[in-house]
């Protein structure tokens, strides 16, 4: 297990994500390096598209290390996940010492070998193989909630030893823990003991002043009163009751967007048009029209002053 630290504060840690332009609050910072001081994974709840992902990827890039991905989904099993054995190469192999005329008693001795084992992320990421080596992974285990309850009660066996026993080959031990990071978008309720596991933070909807500055840090070129004007149109919309509120990816394809067509101000013809940019349902995009999409535009001058403001910059 790795015994030096990456970063020395949480300052550190602050000042190391906000420089791959993603921008934490205290909480989230503090989170983090209590994580990496400790050896405990982080577990983050919020709304989708609101960074949680995005963390464990500038993680992996703040390390120099790799990023390695496990997807959960109903239905997902422990092979899946874990390792296979390459079914159709043992096969083969089979079929070739069988033409090669290799005694009987032989033939297949060796198809449950390194050879032939398909590594799957929980593997991979115990083993530590990656492009960077035995340097110590980032685990992301994204959308557990979408896993079944089964699989939630294996996956907590394996992070609370990070060692797996497979038949054939003996047991295997991680030399050092990965960095895990647990992602949620809370469709179903998790179980009290993986949480006890891991370091707990919600992210939510960032404010004004954060949106604003993560737009900016994401969309360097765009103009500081646009991005002031985003943000404080998203905060209106997910006040109104929206069937799925935009996140803060969102807020970074629209910026995008309106960089691309050119636009230095919002419009009500403009934000008409490029509704489906931040809105991914017909019932939000009738909503926001029906409650007027000049009436939404109610903050520009709050939205200039904001951007003109020195302490916003």
């Amino acid at each position: 297990m790795n015994t030096q630290p990456p970063f020395a504060s949480i300052d550190a840690v602050s000042k190391a994500l906000t420089s791959r332009r993603y921008i934490p609050d205290r909480s989230l910072a503090t989170t983090v390096f209590l994580a990496l001081r400790l050896g405990k994974p982080i577990f983050l709840e919020g709304e989708p598209g609101v960074g949680k992902t995005e963390l464990a990827k500038v993680l992996a890039d703040l390390l120099e290390t790799d990023l390695i991905r496990l997807q959960c989904y109903e239905g997902l099993d422990t092979q899946s996940a874990l390792y296979e054995w390459n079914y159709p190469r043992q096969m083969l192999e089979v079929r070739l010492q069988e033409a090669r005329g290799i005694d009987k008693e032989k033939i297949g001795t060796n198809i449950f070998s390194e050879e032939f084992l398909l590594e799957r992320p929980l593997l991979k990421a115990i083993r530590g193989h990656g492009e960077h080596g035995n340097a110590t992974p980032v685990l992301l285990i994204d959308e557990v909630d979408r896993s079944d309850e089964e699989f939630e009660a294996f996956l907590l066996e394996v992070l609370s030893d990070f060692q797996i026993t497979i038949p054939e080959l003996g047991a295997i031990a991680a030399q050092n823990i990965p960095v895990v990071v647990l992602t949620s978008n809370r469709t179903r309720e998790l179980h009290d003991a993986l949480k006890r596991r891991c370091l707990y933070h919600w992210i939510d909807y960032p404010d004004v002043g954060k949106e604003t500055e993560i737009v900016r840090a994401r969309v360097p070129a765009i103009d500081e009163f646009l991005s002031s004007q985003i943000a404080f149109f998203m905060r209106r919309i997910r006040n109104d009751e929206l069937y799925k509120n935009p996140g803060i990816a969102e807020s970074i394809d629209w910026a995008e967007a309106l960089l691309a067509l050119g636009v230095g101000e919002l419009d009500t013809t403009t934000i008409d048009a490029t509704l489906g940019c931040i809105v991914k349902f017909k019932g939000d995009i009738d909503r926001i029209r029906t409650t007027g999409v000049d009436n939404l535009l109610n903050d520009a001058e709050e939205a200039r002053a904001f951007a003109a403001s020195p302490t916003t910059r």
